[in-house]
């Protein structure tokens, strides 16, 4: 069996931790990506929020123009 030295110890702490330096580069990558992708959540959503009032915008619009037209949207009445 190998003997245990402060050397042999000092090399295995040392992977160790360069080990550990790896993972924390990785879970830095991870969080900019998580919030790079947040961002463009909350552009998507704002995004959604715009064509959501520019629809409520016409439908209020279509809505005064057939109260105008007198439209409505009840079945012709049979003869």
């Amino acid at each position: 069996m190998a003997e245990v030295t402060s050397e042999l110890m000092f090399e295995v702490f040392r992977a160790v931790q360069a080990r550990l330096e790896q993972v924390d580069g990785k879970v830095d990558e991870l969080k900019h990506e998580t919030q790079a992708i947040r961002t463009e959540m909350v552009g998507i959503h704002q995004q959604l929020n715009g064509i959501q009032l520019t629809l409520a915008r016409h439908e209020s619009r279509f809505d005064r123009i057939e109260r105008r037209l007198d439209i409505t949207d009840s079945p012709a009445s049979a003869p």
